[in-house]
């Protein structure tokens, strides 16, 4: 009885094994899954910058997480498709949230200067 139960046991891991929602309880990682997910962002956020009027150097810079070659993808079909469509950009009405360079600090040399007279 042991055996066969072992056998059916061993025989019915690999069906188990594929089994999404048993991978998903036991968190195993999904590579293929993962990067559907990453692709489908990516192009999301790709249309997206297009959409708004954003050029695609803004939104790598704005998404530094995301896949460059799926945000070029992204932004590339929407583009096409604008075009097709004749479809107007819809600017952003949010502020602009890139932060500003930063600059090399200078030294106040000639405050020193001015005070002592």
């Amino acid at each position: 009885m042991r055996t066969s139960l072992a056998t059916f046991l061993l025989l019915l891991a690999p069906v188990l094994g594929g089994c999404d929602q048993i991978g998903a309880a036991l968190e195993l990682p999904n590579p293929k899954k993962e990067a559907a997910e990453a692709e489908a962002e990516g192009r999301a956020i790709g249309s997206a910058c297009r959409y708004s009027g954003r050029s695609l150097e803004d939104c790598y810079v704005l998404n530094p997480s995301a896949q460059k070659s799926f945000v070029f993808a992204g932004w590339k079909d929407m583009n096409d498709y604008m075009m097709e469509h004749k479809i107007e950009v819809v600017p952003s009405q949010l502020p602009q949230t890139v932060p500003p360079p930063k600059a090399p600090s200078a030294a106040p040399a000639a405050a020193p200067a001015a005070a002592a007279h």
